[in-house]
């Protein structure tokens, strides 16, 4: 052991001393050792110490969050029930209101719709009319080949007359305003009486023209014949205007004339050309001929003063009816200011809450940013115990 086993300078070393250096070395390596792992363990307790100090405080920072945020959830769950029962009311008010000018509106509509109507059905029977004399000018060429075939037969001409006679008046008047066939006191029979609204007296027309003389001129070959045509003309024409005049007038119960009514545009024209003598006895005689155009004419004078006579009738009705119109449409003024007034403050309501939703979000977010740091007591010189004991 005491061997020497190598020498460094003047010294030399033996197995002894090398083996007594490796033990000391070994305990001082054990002892760095020991001293390390104490070190390691203490500073892991006071590192779990501290985190645990660290969490408990981070706990206690994340209830009172929670707290405060249950606070806020509350308050918002009220402001928005708050919210959503004033919505119900104002949409529940608005639906009402609406509800009552959709009537308001409607009815209007609806009056407007009928006097819309009205005004076409009217317009509708003045192109009836106008359709009715386009399509008797376009057939009149056919009307004139056919009349001589009309005029062979009494019973055929007079219903001819009378048809055309009846369609005209039918067209144009209501049925409350003419009768056919009607027995007057005399107990003649015109083929139709007319009542003029505001006169009691009744307007006869006749429909009976005596058409067999006008046949014989027009199929008259020499002038002789002529001649003896027109003087028969003159001869029926001029006795069936007395017959009007004589049966047909009667004062208080007939008006002042009568219509004898010629069922052929050309007829009359003729009439009014060659017998001038026979249209100024009919002047005379208080008879007024007429062709189916003229009869149309006096028809729709006699239909504007039915139509004149029913609007003054019912002028107090329309002016009540105005009257009631102009309050309505004050009163829809009215709650359409009142409903206006309403939008104003639900919208002033909803920038409010808006207001307040911004801030609390605000807040929110501020609450988000706030970084919890360690508390350091903080120990006042000479400081007073708030509940010191009173002597």
């Amino acid at each position: 052991m005491d061997k020497t086993l190598m020498t460094f300078g003047s010294s030399a070393i033996s197995a002894l001393d090398l083996l007594l250096f490796a033990s000391a070395a070994a305990l001082i390596l054990l002892a760095l050792m020991a001293w390390a792992t104490f070190r390691a363990s203490t500073q892991r307790t006071l590192e779990a110490a501290s985190s645990g100090e660290r969490q408990r405080e981070l706990d206690e920072k994340i209830g009172e969050m929670n707290q405060l945020n249950a606070q806020l959830t509350g308050r918002l769950q009220a402001m928005t029930e708050s919210v959503s029962t004033h919505q119900a009311a104002l949409k529940r008010s608005m639906d009402e209101r609406l509800d009552a000018v959709s009537q308001r509106v409607g009815q209007g509509l609806e009056a407007q719709g009928k006097t819309t109507t009205e005004q076409l059905s009217k317009l509708g029977e003045r192109l009836a009319l106008i359709d009715a004399a386009q399509s008797q000018l376009a057939g009149l060429t056919q009307e004139v080949v056919s009349l001589k075939d009309i005029l062979a037969n009494k019973q055929t001409r007079g219903a001819f007359g009378q048809g055309r006679m009846e369609a005209i008046v039918r067209d144009g008047l209501p049925s409350s305003a003419y009768d056919f066939q009607f027995t007057l006191t005399n107990k003649s029979r015109p083929d139709c009486v007319i009542r003029l609204p505001g006169d009691g007296r009744l307007m006869v027309v006749d429909a009976k023209f005596p058409l067999e003389s006008f046949t014989a001129l027009k199929n008259a070959d020499s002038d002789e014949t002529r001649k003896l045509a027109s003087a028969r003309i003159r001869t029926d024409i001029s006795k069936h205007i007395h017959d009007i005049s004589s049966k047909y007038l009667i004062p208080g119960e007939t008006q002042d004339i009568a219509v004898l009514f010629v069922p052929s545009e050309s007829i009359y024209g003729d009439l009014n050309e060659h017998f001038d003598d026979l249209v100024q006895k009919a002047h005379r005689e208080r008879v007024m001929i007429v062709s189916p155009s003229l009869l149309m004419m006096a028809i729709q004078v006699m239909q504007s003063l039915v139509r004149d006579a029913k609007m003054r009738e019912q002028a107090h009705v329309i002016q009540k009816e105005v009257g009631l119109l102009l309050q309505d449409v004050g009163r829809l003024r009215d709650r359409v200011g009142k409903l206006e007034n309403h939008f104003r403050q639900a919208q002033d309501d909803v920038i409010g809450i808006a207001t307040s939703a911004n801030k609390i979000t605000s807040r929110g977010e501020r609450m988000q940013q706030v970084e919890f740091a360690p508390e350091t007591p903080i120990v006042a010189p000479d400081a007073t115990p708030l509940f010191a004991p009173q002597v």
